[in-house]
């Protein structure tokens, strides 16, 4: 379990958040573009540090600061995917999954599953843009990480392959059982993935910014609408 009070002073306003994530459980993260959401991933993956507040994961804090407690990111067993394919250059893809996997025998497993299997002699500049951020995922997913922090994984992607890769974070959420939170501006894509929605505006979890969204989103649910007034 992810429990998160923390504050950040930032330059327009203070990030503020109070919020909970459970094993098995994606939260998806809403909000208009600089409200704070790549902040609060930074915070969370130990690249930032709160001014206030605690991060605890699994009843261990990772941040406290009345204690001056901070747990560098490199300590934390968490896996984060970014919108940029966080891949080294210089390897080629099956030398870029296995980077830090826990098992090898998962680096060929999730390279089938994730359909790049043969490409693994390939670098990274030779392949697509799509196929570089399937990498990426197996590669945060062969490290076992204890949290998966996606911040817009799927925003530069062809609308197929958007489906294709969330549809597989979809089968992989149970199997996984691990905290995952996934930052988006698609709100089908949020009420695709979410157990929870959770909108975050100027620095604040922001119940009432879905409802205010004038376009029509209809594969939004009663039931996702309600997770996000939690």
């Amino acid at each position: 379990m992810l429990c998160v009070d923390m504050v950040k002073k930032l330059k327009h306003f203070d990030l503020e958040l109070c919020f909970s994530c459970a094993p098995g459980q994606i939260t998806a993260v809403v909000g208009p573009s600089g409200a704070g959401k790549t902040t609060m991933i930074r915070l969370l993956a130990g690249l930032e540090q709160p001014d206030l507040g605690t991060i605890v994961f699994n009843g261990q804090p990772w941040a406290d600061t009345g204690s001056r407690l901070f747990v560098p990111a490199r300590k934390r067993g968490l896996s984060l995917v970014f919108q940029d394919y966080t891949l080294f250059p210089h390897l080629d893809i099956r030398k870029n999954v296995a980077f830090a996997a826990t098992d090898m025998e998962r680096v060929d497993t999730l390279m089938d599953m994730f359909g790049i299997r043969h490409l693994a002699a390939s670098r990274p500049a030779a392949i697509s843009g799509g196929e570089r951020q399937r990498a990426a995922f197996c590669q945060a997913l062969a490290r076992d990480p204890v949290l998966l922090l996606l911040d817009e994984p799927f925003s530069a992607l062809d609308v197929a392959t958007r489906r294709n890769l969330r549809a597989h974070l979809k089968e992989l959420k149970d199997e996984l059982g691990i905290p995952i939170l996934h930052v988006t501006h698609d709100l089908e894509e949020a009420a695709f993935l979410g157990d929870e929605i959770m909108a975050v505006e100027n620095g604040k979890i922001a119940p009432d910014w879905l409802r205010r969204q004038s376009a029509p989103i209809h594969k939004l649910t009663r039931e996702a609408l309600a997770c996000a007034s939690l």
